[in-house]
C-alpha cells in the first residue's frame, strides 16, 4: 500500500472523532465573542465620543508597533487563501454529501479565525493612524498571490505547519496585547488578548491531531516533522508586498519591525520548535524505522543548532517606512 493511501486511511480513522474535536476545541457561534463586543457601538449615542477616545489613546503607540499590527491584520485578512489550501489536503472532502468531517472542521475553524481580521481591520480604520487604502491593496495582493507553505496536500505536513503557526500567531498577538497595555491602550490590549486565546486553542487542536497520528503512524509522522523543520516554517504572509511592489518584497521589512519591537523573534521560532518536540515527546516515541530514528536524532539536536544561528542575526536599527503607516499620521 502506498504512503498516500495510508495517510488517507489515517485521516478517515481520525475523522470519526471530528465532532468531538469541534466540541472540545471550537466554540458555538452564539457563545463566542464577536468584533462588535470590543468596538465603539455605532448604534449608541456615545459612538463619536468612544471613537474620539480610541483615537486619542492610539496616538501613544510607536511606529514599529503600527507596522506589526498592520502586518498581523493583513495576515488574518488573507484567510480565504488558508481555507482553500486546507480544503485541498488529502482526506478532506467538501463535495460528497455536503462534505466530510474534516471539511466541517475547516469551515468552523475558518469562521472563528475570520473574526480576527474583522476586529483588527475595524480598529485600524477607526484609529486614524494608518493608510487604509494601502492596507486594503496589500491584503488583496496577498490573497491574489496565494501562498505555498511547502506541505503539498500531505495532511501530516499540514498539521505540523498549523500546530507551529497557530502557536506563533498566539505569541505575536499576545505580545502586541502586552505592548498596547504598556502604552495605555487597554481596549486594544484586550482585543489582541482575545485573539491570542483563540490561536492557542486552535494550536491545541492541531497539535492533538499530530499526537494521534504519532500513535498510529509514528515513522511517517516523524519524517514529516523532520521535513517541515528542515525546510523551515514559512510564515503565512511571506508573499507580503506593498502596492506597486514585487511579490514578497515587504515581508522581510515587516519581520524586522516585529523583531525590533519584540513581538515575534528568531528566538521565538526556536522556542516554538522546542515546545512541539516536548509536547509530542519526540524522545519517547517507539517503533520507528531506521530512517525515522535518524529523523528523530536530527529533530532533537535542531533547536540548539538554530539557537546559535539566531544569536548571529542582526536587525536593522532603522525602520522601513511603509505606505501603510505614514510617520506624519503618528
Amino acid at each position: 500500500m502506498s504512503i498516500k493511501n495510508i495517510r488517507l486511511e489515517v485521516m478517515q480513522f481520525l475523522e470519526k472523532n471530528v465532532d468531538s474535536f469541534v466540541e472540545q476545541y471550537l466554540i458555538p457561534v452564539e457563545k463566542i465573542w464577536q468584533p462588535s463586543d470590543f468596538l465603539p457601538n455605532s448604534e449608541g449615542e456615545n459612538f463619536f465620543e468612544e471613537v474620539k477616545e480610541l483615537r486619542e489613546i492610539a496616538k501613544e503607540l510607536p511606529y514599529d508597533f503600527w507596522v506589526t499590527l498592520v502586518g498581523d491584520t493583513i495576515t488574518e485578512e488573507a484567510l480565504p487563501t488558508y481555507e482553500s489550501w486546507l480544503m485541498d489536503v488529502e482526506g478532506v472532502d467538501q463535495v460528497e454529501n455536503g462534505g466530510n468531517g474534516w471539511s466541517k472542521w475547516i469551515r468552523q475553524w475558518t469562521g472563528e479565525e475570520n473574526r480576527h481580521g474583522d476586529l483588527l481591520n475595524k480598529y485600524l480604520y477607526l484609529s486614524g493612524r494608518v493608510n487604509m487604502r494601502e492596507i486594503e491593496m496589500t491584503t488583496q495582493h496577498l490573497i491574489n498571490d496565494g501562498f505555498d507553505i511547502g506541505t503539498g496536500t500531505d495532511p501530516y505536513k499540514n498539521f505540523i505547519y498549523t500546530s507551529f503557526q497557530e502557536l506563533a500567531t498566539y505569541v505575536s498577538h499576545n505580545r502586541v496585547s502586552q505592548i498596547a497595555k504598556k502604552f495605555g491602550d487597554n481596549k486594544l490590549s484586550k482585543m489582541c488578548k482575545m485573539i491570542a486565546g483563540d490561536e492557542m486553542r486552535h494550536h491545541h487542536a492541531y497539535s492533538e491531531f499530530v499526537t494521534r497520528i504519532f500513535q498510529i503512524d509514528p515513522s511517517e509522522m516523524m519524517l514529516a516533522f523532520q521535513y517541515m523543520m528542515k525546510q523551515k516554517i514559512v510564515m503565512p504572509a511571506h508573499f507580503l508586498r506593498e502596492s506597486g511592489q514585487k511579490i514578497s518584497s515587504a515581508f522581510e521589512q515587516f519581520s524586522d519591525s516585529a523583531q525590533r519591537i519584540g513581538v515575534y523573534t528568531a528566538t521565538d521560532y526556536v522556542e516554538i520548535m522546542q515546545k512541539l518536540i516536548n509536547k509530542w515527546e519526540i524522545d519517547k516515541i517507539t517503533n520507528l524505522t531506521d530512517e525515522a530514528e535518524k529523523a528523530r536524532d536530527y529533530l532533537m539536536k535542531l533547536p540548539a543548532r538554530m539557537a546559535k544561528i539566531s544569536e548571529r542575526i542582526v536587525i536593522p536599527a532603522e525602520s522601513h517606512i511603509f505606505k501603510w503607516v505614514e510617520p506624519a499620521r503618528l
